[in-house]
């Protein structure tokens, strides 16, 4: 069992100062946190792209770069590449480099956003949002497989016989599909054989169990070894000595950005009694202390199906002492209990 760390690197004003943190500053930040996470045993560290005011994190090949140097040991991946709007050939020029740097630790989490200001910004359509990861991916995982590239498509220039490089240490490049939970893209992963990473921010997270069973049963009939085919969860969550604590430090910054993201997208208004039910033992928070949120992963893992967790922190701008704390936290007191518990379990199951 995987346990790690993502972020979307926000930029939001400061509940109780009102002050924002310049994007280069929270842009250092992060690589701090990533360095932290390594040290503390964690297993991965992932980034989201995004290209608006409130997120600093464009590049995020270039920020994983930036810690790769710095750390030893953790995977490093997006979360997600925005692939839709993006270029596959530079996707994978990028992350070869950052393989090469960090001596095979790169991942590429491809996806097609949550957020579309991507879209204008490159030139696309939304019109032709699915057609565009399709055809995108298609490419993507064709430059992975070939040193050299014949291809042609219907949003990009054809390639004719032509080298991509650097090429990767690792070959293959691992590549993930992440999926908000529609089973057309949970199928999708499975056909291509392709590790799944479900966002799971909302609602039960055991009703994830029947997106994990489509995955695998769609892997097992394209006559892929489902055993060999990883599966993660994106989950928003925060870590304190006690449950009272991560609960008052997380919700004033939860709530500013969800509420943010609410008035967007038409939610409802998002308060107290909405956090404190999504942290239930059933729900989709994996806020508390190490003991609470541990049960929780352990919980995911036994009856959902997941092999790696990736707790999102901070949602909205908290203060960046905290941050490190909670990932302290994770890498040192929830990381072992749930590997523990995790391993005693699977070595019950055969």
């Amino acid at each position: 069992m995987e346990i790690g760390v993502s972020t979307f690197v926000e930029t939001t004003p400061d509940v109780q100062t009102g002050e924002v943190k310049s994007h280069a500053v929270r842009l250092r930040e992060v690589v701090e946190e990533i360095i932290l996470a390594d040290q503390v045993g964690l297993d991965v560290f992932g980034v989201g792209e995004h290209h608006r005011k409130d997120y600093a994190a464009s590049s995020p090949a270039i920020v994983l770069a930036a810690a790769a140097p710095q750390t030893k040991r953790i995977r490093l991946t997006s979360a997600v590449t925005v692939l839709s709007s993006a270029d596959p050939v530079r996707v994978f020029q990028d992350f070869a480099t950052l393989d090469a740097v960090s001596n095979g630790r790169a991942e590429i989490m491809a996806g097609r956003g949550s957020f579309i200001e991507s879209f204008p910004l490159f030139g696309y359509d939304l019109n032709d949002y699915n057609e565009l990861f399709d055809e995108k991916l298609e490419l993507l995982l064709k430059i992975r497989e070939s040193e050299k590239v014949t291809w042609r498509g219907g949003h990009r220039p054809a390639i004719d016989n032509l080298g991509i490089y650097p090429r990767p240490v690792q070959d293959p490049l691992p590549v993930w599909i992440g999926s908000g939970g529609t089973p057309q893209s949970v199928i999708r992963a499975g056909m291509l054989g392709l590790p799944l990473v479900l966002a799971i921010i909302g609602g039960s997270p055991l009703q994830f169990a029947q997106h994990v069973n489509l995955y695998k049963r769609a892997a097992a009939q394209a006559g892929h070894d489902v055993t060999k085919l990883p599966i993660a969860s994106h989950s928003h969550g925060f870590i304190a000595a006690d449950n009272e604590t991560a609960a008052n430090q997380f919700f004033p910054s939860t709530q500013q950005a969800m509420n943010v993201l609410g008035r967007e997208r038409g939610w409802g208004h998002y308060d107290r009694s909405s956090f404190d039910a999504a942290r239930s033992f059933e729900g989709a928070l994996y806020v508390g202390d190490p003991e609470t949120v541990a049960a929780k992963i352990i919980h995911l893992r036994k009856n959902v199906g997941i092999t790696r967790f990736m707790l999102h922190v901070p949602v909205g701008s908290m203060p960046h002492e905290e941050v490190m704390k909670a990932i302290e936290l994770l890498g040192t007191e929830v990381a072992p209990r749930v590997r523990q518990e995790v391993a005693k379990w699977e070595a019950e199951q055969f």
